[in-house]
């Protein structure tokens, strides 16, 4: 947001117009500044409250992911522990936590074998 606006409260105080015989009154155009740099203020401040205000739903976003993640984990874990595992279960993850440490087959087992 604040890349659309291009002018700063200071930019709009600083400017200088030209005095012209025909041109405006100088305290009409004072006063419009006045209220463009109030208003400019205002924008400033809204800005950094929606700034703070989006880094703080962020930070309880990312809590709240973590949150879910450690409850899909204890739910996974409850679920495990109500199960009977068996002995053929067993053998199982072992069998594929072989493979996977020793990068092996039973193909390849055969073979070396």
């Amino acid at each position: 947001m604040q890349g659309k606006i291009s002018l700063t409260p200071q930019d709009i105080l600083e400017r200088e117009f030209k005095i012209d015989t025909r041109g405006y009154r100088l305290k009409e155009v004072d006063q419009f500044l006045d209220e463009i740099i109030g208003d400019y203020e205002q924008f400033y401040e809204i800005i950094k409250l929606l700034e703070k205000e989006k880094e703080d739903l962020l930070k309880e976003i990312m809590n709240l992911k973590q949150e879910l993640r450690n409850v899909k984990m204890s739910v996974d874990i409850a679920k495990t522990e109500d199960k009977e595992i068996t002995n053929m279960d067993l053998l199982r993850r072992v069998s594929n936590l072989e493979k996977f440490v020793y990068g092996k087959t039973g193909k390849e087992e055969e073979e070396t074998e």
